[in-house]
């Protein structure tokens, strides 16, 4: 296998380039940035997907397998699909034809995303898309540019869930430390069901796609992640394993109130960890089809409790700063 990988510097793809650099294969990174991890240097090789490099890039390296991951992935809601997130319409473009420019490629795995569909209904089929952020739109035009593209080779749309895991670095700054701290409240009442998904279960779902029969995998979509839980399972896992003390359950209402006091003082220019808006995220569902994932795909390795011990590793070796 010679296996090029769009925009494996980040977290998904840190953990990608891990695993596939013990395998036996040719590994070509393409990113804009440098890697996470020092020791990926070697199978870097600094390309921007909207510049012309890419297509030489891609004769150069002559893959056999394609991932393409390379993506702006934060929802910003100030900005539009054409202004802010090109990258993921324009550039998927330019990777399609450097695809379809190569003939050496057999099996091609597209990065989507969940929010293609939004909270509140699964989708009925592969296009039924009602995206609630302009990041999903993004990723809508990557799937609806791929379906025409009418590529030559197998190719794979993977839509990961709340993906989360050692190298996340948003997670470590931003939800591990709030947890560590413990000033993490958790909403009571009914459960939160949501569809999370350890990082090392999504390589392996992944590669999955890659070894099974082409009949199998051609032009499909799989959800990537676990099965749906409790997302208090989730945050009580880390709690229990950062500070060996389970996460705080407060009434609902309170919450609320809470979000509220941050509404008013973002209002006034000052920072405040929750508002209403926040709030209602907490305590909505968000649901996804897995059900062909584990029928096809199988039953990932790893439990929740060995990720959250492996992410903890994780965050102790490289520390909070």
């Amino acid at each position: 296998m010679r296996l090029l990988v769009t925009g494996a510097s980040g977290f998904i793809g840190t953990n990608y380039v891990d695993y596939y650099s013990r395998q036996e294969c040719e590994l070509l990174n393409l990113d804009i940035q440098a890697p996470l991890k020092k020791e990926h240097e070697i199978y870097w090789k600094q390309v921007d997907i909207m510049e012309r490099e890419l297509m030489a890039a891609f004769s150069e390296f002559q893959p056999t397998h394609v991932v393409h991951m390379a993506a702006r992935a934060e929802c910003d809601e100030s900005t539009t699909v054409e202004e802010g997130y090109s990258v993921n319409t324009v550039g998927t473009q330019n990777v399609l034809d450097a695809i379809k420019a190569t003939p050496s490629i057999e099996r091609v795995i597209i990065i989507s995303t969940q929010y293609v569909a939004g909270p509140g209904r699964l989708p009925e089929h592969d296009e039924d898309y009602f995206p609630h952020t302009v990041y999903g739109q993004s990723k809508v035009i990557t799937e609806q540019l791929t379906r025409k593209a009418e590529l030559d080779c197998t190719w794979t749309f993977v839509r990961p869930t709340n993906i989360w895991g050692p190298w996340h670095m948003r997670y470590r700054k931003e939800a591990w430390r709030v947890i560590k701290k413990g000033m993490y409240l958790h909403p009571g009442g009914k459960p939160v069901i949501r569809s999370y998904g350890y990082v090392g279960n999504i390589i392996w779902q992944m590669n999955r796609i890659f070894e099974l029969p082409e009949d199998s995998v051609n032009e499909q979509v799989f959800y990537v992640g676990d099965r749906p839980i409790d997302i208090y399972e989730w945050v009580n896992g880390f709690s229990l394993k950062l500070r060996e003390k389970p996460a705080v359950k407060v009434p609902r209402f309170l919450l609320g109130s809470i979000g509220f006091v941050g509404d008013v003082l973002s209002k006034m220019g000052k920072s405040f960890p929750l508002t209403r808006s926040r709030y209602h995220n907490m305590i909505s569902d968000y649901l996804t089809p897995m059900d062909k994932t584990f029928e096809v795909l199988g039953e990932p390795p790893h439990s929740l409790t060995n990720g959250v011990e492996q992410s903890v590793e994780w965050l102790t070796k490289v520390g909070w700063e």
